[in-house]
């Protein structure tokens, strides 16, 4: 099951209203909609089944609802209602074209902000107490910019190898 943050979770996570753990906040910063509760539960945050289902039954987070797959199916019923060869041809390279200029220009700044946070967290709390006050800056950080600013003392305290993703996260 894929969960998203409410609107309700949204403005916890900007005024910290419910107090969360530090673990159960990480892993609140994850259900981006994206992410199965498998795939969260199985990221380290050290959160367990009961407190995910306690965050949604205090309405911070709910399932994905089905508005984002329902906007492309209209895209293309009208495409498959054309002759059945033109509709062929044109679904078939409609797909990769879509898939390859996403990325670049797809991402808003706050898309950007909110894809690197967490992966800025994890790097930085993997440094255990070398990383402390960088893990403050980091979670101090407000804006996709702050972050940005960020970057370079995250690379040069776990490496470039270990920052490429938060690169990817930050430039796609």
């Amino acid at each position: 099951m894929i969960l998203v943050k409410t609107e309700a979770g949204q403005q916890v996570l900007k005024d910290r209203s419910v107090p969360l753990s530090p673990r159960q906040r990480t892993a609140f910063i994850l259900f981006d909609g994206k992410r199965s509760v498998d795939e969260v539960l199985a990221s380290g945050t050290g959160i367990g089944r009961e407190e995910i289902d306690q965050m949604v039954e205090l309405g911070l987070l709910g399932p994905v609802a089905a508005s984002k797959p329902a906007a492309p199916a209209p895209a293309r019923a009208p495409v498959s209602e054309a002759p059945a060869a033109p509709a062929a041809a044109s679904k078939a390279p409609a797909a990769p074209k879509p898939a390859e200029p996403a990325p670049p220009s797809g991402r808003s700044r706050q898309q950007r902000y909110k894809d690197a946070y967490p992966i800025a967290t994890q790097l930085t709390g993997s440094l255990g107490l070398m990383g402390f006050r960088l893990n403050l800056q980091v979670e101090g950080t407000t804006s996709y910019e702050d972050l940005v600013a960020l970057a370079p003392k995250i690379r040069a305290a776990v490496g470039a190898e270990k920052a490429a993703a938060l690169d990817r996260a930050l430039k796609d």
